[in-house]
């Protein structure tokens, strides 16, 4: 256990779990707990059950607990029980179906909040962000988000993003665009730096150098701000970080066509050198 937590997944999977429980105590409620149960139930349930259907021989469901935990602490908490289970189990199906050798493609908790909200029009008040609480406890999220980029190693595109997000966000406040000045104040700053720090940084789904880091971050900036600026709405992050995703995986098919381009050539010029 001492292990697992000092791992990255440890350190985000502890990191949930504490301001789930600060945010049920600043809002003195535990339906959201109540919620983080079932999503976590029902995310490690279907990784587990892929697991065994694939006859995986080690089957480590901890991405599914931090997909459960991101879930429950971004869906209000007054969401029905089968709707954060549906959500839950549609962010794991991505996560086994949408593959590139056997790594996700799209960051799984954010495919499973996307479409429940174009399915089942959830609330998404990003209430294990602190958002509605005082501004103060804002720390927690930076002490908790500061220990995961930092073990992760993803500085280059957290600050990437968050100086992008909040520079056109400013800017299109200036010019009265689309309501921006909005994002730039609680709940959604809250909102903005919870999946800059928590989804952002998921090391299957983005990259790890620090140059593709920077191009990813300020990718989901500009598309995650555009989107606002244009539609507003719940969705804008969660678009913005997906098209990121798009450009990652991209990014990895280019390379391995080159490498397997720079084989062909070597192996025809080694056949015709041959002869």
């Amino acid at each position: 256990m001492i292990k697992w937590a000092k791992t990255p997944k440890g350190y985000v999977a502890l990191s949930l779990i504490a301001y789930l429980l600060i945010a049920s105590i600043g809002y003195q409620d535990i339906k959201g707990i109540k919620n983080g149960i079932i999503a976590i139930a029902a995310s490690l349930a279907t990784d587990v059950l892929f697991g065994l259907f694939q006859k995986r021989k080690r089957i480590r469901p901890d991405g599914a607990l931090i997909t459960g935990l991101i879930i429950a602490l971004i869906l209000s908490s007054t969401t029905s029980w089968l709707v954060v289970a549906a959500t839950s189990i549609i962010a794991i199906l991505s996560k086994h179906l949408l593959v590139h050798k056997k790594k996700p493609i799209f960051n799984p908790a954010t495919f499973g909040l996307l479409l429940s909200i174009i399915i089942f029009k959830t609330g998404q008040n990003w209430w294990g962000a602190f958002a509605d609480l005082p501004v103060w406890m804002m720390a927690f999220l930076l002490i908790g988000g500061y220990a995961v980029t930092n073990r992760v190693n993803k500085f280059p595109q957290v600050f990437s993003f968050l100086g992008t997000y909040l520079f056109l966000l400013l800017i299109m406040g200036l010019l009265n665009g689309g309501d921006a000045s909005d994002a730039l104040r609680p709940p959604f700053i809250q909102a903005a730096l919870f999946f800059a720090f928590m989804m952002l940084t998921d090391p299957p789904t983005s990259p790890a150098k620090y140059k593709d880091q920077i191009a990813f971050g300020v990718l989901t900036a500009l598309v995650g701000a555009a989107i606002y600026a244009l539609f507003g709405g719940l969705m804008y992050l969660f678009i913005g970080l997906l098209v990121g995703n798009c450009y990652h995986y991209l990014k990895i098919k280019s390379v391995e066509h080159s490498v397997s381009k720079r084989v062909r050539n070597t192996s025809a010029s080694g056949s015709f050198d041959t002869k």
